[in-house]
């Protein structure tokens, strides 16, 4: 697999992602459906928001590795929150798990009026190998 990153500006060095990614020769590809702070179970948290961000984070790489790939594969990481307000401070747990596996992503951020049951942060990926 051969991956580009993309960035004409360098702001976005400090928001930890890329303007765009291309891939080639990739062997295949993992689209993953929204990960929130669900619990094995099933039972939707309604912790605060720096608990289930932890969560699913967490949950995303249990996805991605029981999958049989790897963080540093995601090239698209979408972010949906009930509050961006209240997750920008939590921000930099994001950014030391992007680090800690060499994530290279193109990132979206949307605020969104409400997630399933009591979830405030839901992220999807699309991860290469």
């Amino acid at each position: 697999m051969e991956k580009r990153t993309i960035n004409p500006w360098k702001w976005q060095y400090e928001r930890s992602y890329s303007q765009a990614v291309e891939v080639k020769n990739v062997e295949s590809t993992l689209y993953c459906s929204g990960q929130a702070a669900i619990d094995p179970d099933g039972t939707s948290s309604n912790k605060d928001m720096k608990s289930q961000l932890e969560q699913a984070i967490y949950n995303l790489e249990e996805v991605v590795t029981t999958a049989g790939y790897e963080c540093k594969g995601i090239v698209r990481l979408n972010i949906y929150t009930t509050s961006v307000k209240e997750l920008w401070p939590y921000f930099p747990i994001l950014q030391e798990w992007i680090a800690r596996h060499q994530i290279e992503q193109a990132v979206t951020m949307l605020e969104v009026n409400g997630l399933f049951e009591t979830l405030t942060i839901e992220l999807e990926a699309t991860v290469v190998k």
